[in-house]
């Protein structure tokens, strides 16, 4: 007969959850700012500068 593991899976230590926390943070950020730069330097070659 089967039997279900009814044991909940350990915790990562929290400088780990910390760690990931702020990796997918810092991803976000660098993300965002390579889909602005982008952004920007199509609203520039499309004539829409403010110099």
């Amino acid at each position: 007969m089967a039997t279900i593991d009814s044991r909940e899976p350990a915790l990562a230590p929290w400088y780990k959850r910390l760690g990931w926390l702020v990796l997918i943070w810092l991803g976000s950020v660098v993300a965002l700012g390579v889909v602005a730069g982008a952004l920007r330097l199509l609203m520039h070659a499309a004539g829409m500068s403010s110099h």
